[in-house]
């Protein structure tokens, strides 16, 4: 099959590209790009090859019940992403590389491909295995998740630890996600209310991911990717697992498998890329969930999402 490759760009000083993870998948995403920009349509394309079945026509057609299934998912919002980027340098909206990029959660996959450090094939196949072992952990171990709104992340960690929670994400300062046990989240979630927390609300999800409960996903995972191909990034990768900075191949297959089991510190990475001087942010993918996210933790940061033609173009994305 054809390589998709990310075309060549001059450096951005102050930019920094953003790709989101699950949930933010829906019925339709990415059918107006595959009919109006041929390299978004290359990737489509790519993928449907790569993997072996048309995740195309499920991206734009449904049913909604296949596209949510975590072995699904997780691919169709790496190629959204993938498609909306290319899509956008073609249209001459996007016209200096990134000074660094990162995912949220399977965004890594589509922030390594587009820092070139991964192929996109390669890139899709392991983040659909990941869908895959995540399903099965999620069968095996019947978690459940919460966001607790309005407490800081050491205080909601101590209730974790109290209650025998997890924290699994922190998206903006006082947004953060636990997970565990559906017992463990709601003694955590009535813990967290009684300590002053403006709000408790149960997420809609199959189980408790970024926990120690997708521990078999994360052994399955760290067989598969010892033997992936990682290139040095063209672009540096901020880490969801610790908030650092990657600029090393050889980096990305401990990272990849830790984070399965480990909380996303995306205010962490946000944080990083603003004291190394990034002013600009752009989501690429469904839904605008990063950049939601990025009005409360830096308010004056210049943002942009693309996710649809009309973005792409520059009509209608800020």
């Amino acid at each position: 099959m054809p390589e998709i490759v990310i075309p060549t760009l001059p450096q951005s000083r102050d930019t920094a590209w953003l790709f989101p993870g699950q949930g933010a998948q829906f019925v339709g995403m990415g059918r107006d790009l595959y009919e109006s920009a041929p390299a978004a349509r290359a990737v489509f394309d790519a993928a449907d090859e790569a993997l072996g079945f048309s995740l195309s026509q499920l991206c734009f057609e449904g049913p909604e019940n296949e596209l949510t299934r975590t072995v699904n998912t997780q691919p169709a919002v790496v190629v959204h992403g993938i498609a909306a980027l290319v899509a956008a340098i073609e249209a001459g909206t996007v016209t200096e590389r990134a000074t660094f990029v990162a995912g949220h959660s399977l965004g890594e996959y589509a922030a390594l491909i587009a820092a070139e450090s991964l192929s996109f094939a390669d890139g899709l196949r392991l983040v659909r295995e990941r869908g895959r072992l995540m399903q099965e952990a999620c069968d095996a171990y019947p978690g459940t998740m919460a966001v607790v709104l309005g407490l800081q992340r050491e205080q909601v960690a101590a209730l974790c630890e109290t209650h025998g929670a997890s924290l699994c994400n922190e998206n903006a300062p006082g947004n953060i996600s636990i997970g565990g046990t559906a017992a463990a989240v709601e003694a955590t979630g009535e813990a967290a209310k009684a300590a002053g927390a403006v709000r408790v609300l149960p997420l809609n999800v199959a189980g408790a991911f970024h926990t120690p409960m997708m521990e078999t996903a994360a052994a399955g995972m760290r067989g598969v990717l010892a033997a992936a191909l990682f290139a040095d990034p063209l672009i540096p990768v901020v880490s969801n697992v610790h908030g650092r900075v990657m600029s090393r191949g050889a980096e990305f297959a401990s990272e990849l498998t830790d984070q399965v089991t480990s909380p996303v510190l995306w205010v962490d990475d946000v944080r990083t890329m603003l004291a190394a001087g990034v002013t600009t942010f752009i989501e690429f993918g469904p839904g605008k969930i990063l950049t939601g996210a990025l009005k409360r933790t830096e308010p004056s940061a210049v943002l942009r999402n693309v996710g649809t033609a009309a973005e792409a173009r520059g009509e209608g994305s800020e």
